[in-house]
C-alpha cells in the first residue's frame, strides 16, 4: 500500500488520498489555460479577495503524475491557483485525487447551498470574524451578509432540514417565512417532489395558502393580477395536489418493487422462442405491451 493512502478492504475505493500534501505552485500542472478574461471576473476578485482576507479555504485537487515523482496534474481549482501565483505564494496544500479524470471530478461537485452557506457565515461570526471581514474576504456588500447571516430566521428546524442542500433563492425563505411551521414543512416538500425552488414556485405555494396557516393570519393575502376567487380555488387545488402527493408516497415503494418483479418475469418469458411464436400468432396485443414493459428503464410516471 503506497504512503498517505488510508488502508480499507478491497470492497471500498477511496476518491483521495487521506492527508493533504503541500507542493511547490511549479510543481501543479493545469490540465486546461484559462482565458484572460478569467482575471477581471468577479469570481476571480472574489477568491482573491478571500485568500487576502482568511488564507486558502478550500484546497486544489491534483493527481499523481505518472510523468514524474514530484508533479502532479490540477483536477480543480485553476483560478485558485493562478490567484496564489499572482500574490506571490509559492507552496500550496493541495488534496490528492486517487481518481485522475478531471471531467469525472468535476461533474462530482457538489457546490455551497445557501443554507450550508448560511452556517458557515453563522460559525465565522460566533467565532469573531466581524460581518465587515465577511464581506471583504466574500467580495459581497455587508448587507448581504446579513442577509444570509439572518437566512433562516421564522423557519423552522423541519422545513431547514428538508431544504438544507437545496439551491434556493433567498426570496424562497423570505416567502417560507411568512407561513406557519406546518405550512412551511408542507411547502418544503412540495418544491421537493416538484424538484422545483424557484421564487414563483413558492410564490404560487404561498397563494395556495389557506389565511389560517400564515404567519399574519388577519392580513389578507395579496398577489398581482390573482382575484380572490382565482385564490380560493388555487387553496382548493393545491390541497388536493397534496393529497394526490402523499398516496402516491404511500404506494409507489410498493407499486415499484412489484412492477420490478414482473418486469424480470416477463423478460425470462419472452426469452423462450416458443411463448414468443405463440403471442405472435394468437396475442399479438399482449406480446406488444410485455415488450413495452420489458424495455421500460424506470417506473412509469403515476397520473394524479
Amino acid at each position: 500500500m503506497s504512503k498517505g493512502k488510508r488502508k480499507t478492504s478491497d470492497a471500498i475505493a477511496l476518491g483521495f488520498e487521506s492527508d493533504c500534501v503541500t507542493v511547490p505552485l511549479d510543481a501543479v500542472l493545469p490540465v486546461k489555460t484559462l482565458s484572460a478574461s478569467v482575471k477581471f471576473s468577479r469570481k476571480y476578485r472574489q477568491i482573491t479577495a478571500s485568500i487576502k482576507e482568511v488564507g486558502l479555504v478550500e484546497p486544489p485537487v491534483v493527481t499523481r503524475s505518472t510523468g514524474g515523482e514530484d508533479t502532479y496534474m490540477l483536477l480543480d481549482g485553476h483560478i485558485r491557483i493562478e490567484v496564489l501565483k499572482d500574490l506571490g505564494i509559492e507552496r500550496v496544500e493541495c488534496l490528492i485525487s486517487t481518481d485522475d479524470e478531471a471531467f469525472t471530478y468535476n461533474k462530482r461537485i457538489s457546490r455551497l447551498a445557501p443554507i450550508q452557506e448560511h452556517n458557515m457565515i453563522r460559525k465565522a461570526i460566533e467565532r469573531g470574524v466581524s460581518e465587515e471581514k465577511i464581506a471583504l474576504a466574500l467580495d459581497l456588500n455587508p448587507r448581504s451578509i446579513m442577509r444570509k447571516a439572518k437566512l433562516l430566521d421564522g423557519i423552522c428546524e423541519e422545513a431547514v432540514g428538508i431544504l438544507k442542500d437545496k439551491h434556493c433563492a433567498t426570496a424562497v425563505f423570505e416567502t417560507l417565512r411568512k407561513m406557519k411551521a406546518m405550512r412551511q414543512i408542507e411547502a418544503a416538500e412540495l418544491m421537493m417532489n416538484a424538484n422545483n425552488y424557484s421564487p414563483a414556485y413558492i410564490s404560487a405555494i404561498l397563494a395556495g395558502t389557506p389565511q389560517v396557516q400564515l404567519v399574519d393570519t388577519k392580513k389578507p393575502k395579496k398577489m398581482r393580477g390573482i382575484t380572490p376567487e382565482a385564490m380560493a380555488r388555487m387553496e382548493r387545488e393545491l390541497a388536493q395536489l397534496q393529497e394526490g402527493i402523499t398516496s402516491i408516497q404511500d404506494s409507489y415503494g410498493r407499486d415499484h418493487l412489484q412492477l420490478t418483479v414482473i418486469k424480470a418475469y416477463l423478460t425470462k418469458l419472452l426469452g423462450n422462442a416458443r411463448i414468443v411464436r405463440y403471442l405472435m400468432q394468437h396475442r399479438p396485443e399482449f406480446l406488444t405491451e410485455f415488450q413495452a414493459i420489458t424495455e421500460m428503464t424506470s417506473a412509469p410516471p403515476t397520473e394524479l
